[in-house]
Protein backbone atom coordinates (compact mmCIF):
# COMPACT_ATOMS: atom_id res chain seq x y z
CA UNK A 1 0.00 0.00 0.00
CA UNK A 2 1.01 3.80 -1.06
CA UNK A 3 -0.34 6.65 -0.04
CA UNK A 4 -1.21 9.51 -3.07
CA UNK A 5 -3.07 12.26 -2.44
CA UNK A 6 -6.40 11.83 -0.51
CA UNK A 7 -5.99 8.05 -1.69
CA UNK A 8 -3.72 4.47 -0.35
CA UNK A 9 -3.54 2.32 -3.12
CA UNK A 10 -3.26 -1.40 -2.95
CA UNK A 11 0.21 -2.47 -4.62
CA UNK A 12 -1.78 -5.23 -6.70
CA UNK A 13 -2.85 -2.01 -9.34
CA UNK A 14 0.54 -1.16 -9.46
CA UNK A 15 1.56 -4.31 -11.03
CA UNK A 16 -2.02 -5.46 -13.01
CA UNK A 17 -1.93 -5.46 -17.04
CA UNK A 18 -5.77 -4.73 -18.50
CA UNK A 19 -8.01 -3.87 -21.33
CA UNK A 20 -11.90 -5.07 -21.37
CA UNK A 21 -12.66 -7.11 -23.93
CA UNK A 22 -16.89 -7.06 -24.10
CA UNK A 23 -16.88 -9.84 -26.52
CA UNK A 24 -15.20 -12.10 -24.56
CA UNK A 25 -16.58 -11.05 -21.52
CA UNK A 26 -20.56 -9.43 -22.70
CA UNK A 27 -20.37 -6.86 -20.16
CA UNK A 28 -20.37 -9.19 -16.98
CA UNK A 29 -19.00 -6.61 -14.44
CA UNK A 30 -22.67 -4.85 -15.12
CA UNK A 31 -24.76 -8.15 -14.46
CA UNK A 32 -22.98 -9.52 -11.35
CA UNK A 33 -25.56 -11.28 -8.80
CA UNK A 34 -25.69 -9.99 -5.85
CA UNK A 35 -28.67 -7.60 -5.42
CA UNK A 36 -26.71 -4.12 -5.46
CA UNK A 37 -25.42 -2.27 -8.41
CA UNK A 38 -23.14 0.38 -8.92
CA UNK A 39 -21.82 2.15 -5.93
CA UNK A 40 -22.98 5.89 -5.96
CA UNK A 41 -21.36 8.83 -4.44
CA UNK A 42 -23.41 11.36 -2.63
CA UNK A 43 -23.26 13.97 -5.34
CA UNK A 44 -24.22 11.54 -8.00
CA UNK A 45 -27.51 10.85 -6.66
CA UNK A 46 -28.25 14.34 -7.94
CA UNK A 47 -26.75 13.46 -11.47
CA UNK A 48 -28.09 10.42 -11.41
CA UNK A 49 -31.83 12.15 -11.21
CA UNK A 50 -30.59 15.14 -13.39
CA UNK A 51 -30.14 12.87 -16.60
CA UNK A 52 -32.41 10.43 -15.98
CA UNK A 53 -34.61 11.68 -18.90
CA UNK A 54 -32.31 11.58 -21.15
CA UNK A 55 -31.53 8.48 -20.13
CA UNK A 56 -34.57 6.27 -19.55
CA UNK A 57 -35.10 6.59 -23.60
CA UNK A 58 -32.39 4.35 -24.02
CA UNK A 59 -33.65 1.46 -21.38
CA UNK A 60 -35.59 -1.44 -22.40
CA UNK A 61 -39.43 -1.64 -20.95
CA UNK A 62 -38.22 -3.78 -18.48
CA UNK A 63 -35.91 -1.36 -17.07
CA UNK A 64 -38.44 1.01 -17.31
CA UNK A 65 -40.97 -1.03 -15.72
CA UNK A 66 -37.89 -1.69 -12.79
CA UNK A 67 -37.35 1.99 -12.46
CA UNK A 68 -40.94 2.85 -12.23
CA UNK A 69 -41.66 -0.08 -9.28
CA UNK A 70 -38.28 0.61 -7.59
CA UNK A 71 -36.67 3.73 -8.42
CA UNK A 72 -33.54 3.93 -9.74
CA UNK A 73 -30.91 3.55 -6.90
CA UNK A 74 -31.12 2.44 -3.02
CA UNK A 75 -29.49 3.06 0.06
CA UNK A 76 -28.99 5.53 2.35
CA UNK A 77 -26.03 8.52 2.64
CA UNK A 78 -22.95 7.43 2.34
CA UNK A 79 -24.41 4.47 1.18
CA UNK A 80 -26.28 4.27 -2.22
CA UNK A 81 -26.17 2.20 -5.30
CA UNK A 82 -28.23 1.72 -8.82
CA UNK A 83 -30.91 -0.38 -8.41
CA UNK A 84 -31.03 -4.01 -10.04
CA UNK A 85 -33.54 -6.16 -11.63
CA UNK A 86 -33.66 -10.04 -10.55
CA UNK A 87 -30.54 -9.01 -8.14
CA UNK A 88 -28.47 -9.67 -11.24
CA UNK A 89 -28.30 -6.57 -13.34
CA UNK A 90 -27.94 -2.96 -13.57
CA UNK A 91 -31.34 -0.94 -13.71
CA UNK A 92 -29.86 1.30 -16.33
CA UNK A 93 -27.95 -2.05 -18.65
CA UNK A 94 -28.71 -1.94 -22.40
CA UNK A 95 -28.14 -5.18 -24.02
CA UNK A 96 -26.74 -4.26 -27.32
CA UNK A 97 -25.61 -7.68 -29.76
CA UNK A 98 -25.55 -9.74 -26.28
CA UNK A 99 -23.69 -7.21 -24.79
CA UNK A 100 -24.39 -5.47 -21.57
CA UNK A 101 -23.97 -1.99 -22.05
CA UNK A 102 -24.60 1.51 -19.92
CA UNK A 103 -27.45 4.05 -20.41
CA UNK A 104 -25.65 6.36 -19.26
CA UNK A 105 -22.99 6.02 -21.37
CA UNK A 106 -24.37 5.58 -24.50
CA UNK A 107 -26.30 8.69 -23.79
CA UNK A 108 -23.37 10.65 -22.58
CA UNK A 109 -21.39 9.49 -26.07
CA UNK A 110 -24.52 10.21 -28.25
CA UNK A 111 -24.28 13.91 -26.28
CA UNK A 112 -27.64 13.74 -24.62
CA UNK A 113 -26.63 14.30 -21.13
CA UNK A 114 -22.87 15.70 -19.67
CA UNK A 115 -22.16 12.69 -17.12
CA UNK A 116 -20.76 9.96 -18.31
CA UNK A 117 -21.45 7.33 -15.69
CA UNK A 118 -21.20 6.11 -11.79
CA UNK A 119 -17.38 6.79 -11.36
CA UNK A 120 -17.62 3.37 -9.77
CA UNK A 121 -17.92 1.95 -13.05
CA UNK A 122 -16.09 4.14 -14.68
CA UNK A 123 -12.96 2.89 -12.39
CA UNK A 124 -14.18 -1.04 -12.27
CA UNK A 125 -12.03 -3.53 -12.01
CA UNK A 126 -10.34 -0.67 -9.10
CA UNK A 127 -12.67 -0.39 -6.26
CA UNK A 128 -12.90 2.48 -3.76
CA UNK A 129 -13.60 1.69 -0.08
CA UNK A 130 -16.07 4.23 1.36
CA UNK A 131 -14.35 6.51 4.36
CA UNK A 132 -11.78 8.47 4.33
CA UNK A 133 -9.10 8.52 3.21
CA UNK A 134 -10.46 6.46 -0.23
CA UNK A 135 -8.39 2.81 -0.64
CA UNK A 136 -8.14 2.26 -4.12
CA UNK A 137 -8.02 -1.75 -4.25
CA UNK A 138 -7.86 -4.30 -7.52
CA UNK A 139 -11.08 -6.28 -7.64
CA UNK A 140 -10.13 -9.46 -9.94
CA UNK A 141 -13.33 -11.24 -10.78
CA UNK A 142 -13.86 -14.32 -12.94
CA UNK A 143 -15.61 -12.67 -15.05
CA UNK A 144 -12.62 -10.27 -16.40
CA UNK A 145 -10.29 -13.31 -16.91
CA UNK A 146 -10.59 -11.74 -20.36
CA UNK A 147 -9.68 -8.37 -19.88
CA UNK A 148 -6.41 -9.63 -18.16
CA UNK A 149 -5.45 -12.07 -20.90
CA UNK A 150 -5.73 -9.04 -23.04
CA UNK A 151 -4.39 -6.30 -21.02
CA UNK A 152 -0.91 -8.40 -20.61
CA UNK A 153 -1.20 -9.30 -24.43
CA UNK A 154 -1.09 -5.86 -25.25
CA UNK A 155 1.02 -4.41 -22.47
CA UNK A 156 -1.34 -2.17 -21.14
CA UNK A 157 -1.01 -1.27 -17.50
CA UNK A 158 -4.76 -0.82 -15.25
CA UNK A 159 -3.29 2.67 -14.53
CA UNK A 160 -2.94 3.86 -18.33
CA UNK A 161 -6.34 1.99 -19.18
CA UNK A 162 -8.11 3.67 -16.56
CA UNK A 163 -5.91 6.99 -16.69
CA UNK A 164 -9.54 8.86 -18.20
CA UNK A 165 -12.08 7.80 -14.80
CA UNK A 166 -8.32 8.10 -12.50
CA UNK A 167 -8.17 11.86 -14.05
CA UNK A 168 -12.02 12.49 -13.57
CA UNK A 169 -12.11 11.15 -9.93
CA UNK A 170 -8.49 12.69 -8.41
CA UNK A 171 -7.26 14.82 -11.18
CA UNK A 172 -4.48 15.24 -13.63
CA UNK A 173 -1.85 16.26 -11.05
CA UNK A 174 -2.60 12.98 -9.17
CA UNK A 175 -2.47 10.87 -12.00
CA UNK A 176 1.07 12.15 -13.41
CA UNK A 177 1.74 10.81 -9.37
CA UNK A 178 0.19 8.01 -9.43
CA UNK A 179 1.65 6.71 -12.88
CA UNK A 180 5.26 7.73 -11.58
CA UNK A 181 4.50 5.49 -8.41
CA UNK A 182 3.21 2.77 -11.20
CA UNK A 183 6.65 2.90 -13.00
CA UNK A 184 9.01 2.72 -9.74
CA UNK A 185 10.47 -0.49 -8.76
CA UNK A 186 9.54 -1.71 -5.80
CA UNK A 187 6.17 0.34 -4.83
CA UNK A 188 5.82 -2.70 -2.24
CA UNK A 189 8.49 -1.96 -0.06
CA UNK A 190 7.28 1.57 0.20
CA UNK A 191 5.40 2.74 3.45
CA UNK A 192 2.55 4.86 3.36
CA UNK A 193 3.19 8.01 3.21
CA UNK A 194 6.99 7.87 1.77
Amino acid sequence: MFVIGEAVIDDAITRAFFRCDLTACMGACCCIAGGRGAPLDDPEVREVYRVLPAVTSYLSERSRRALAAAGPLEGRPGDYATTCIDERECVFVVMQDGIATCAFERAFRDGATDWPKPVSCHLFPIRIRRGHPGVLRYEEIEECESGRSRGLREQLPLSEFLREPLVRRFGEAWHNEFRLACKAPQVSDRTPGT
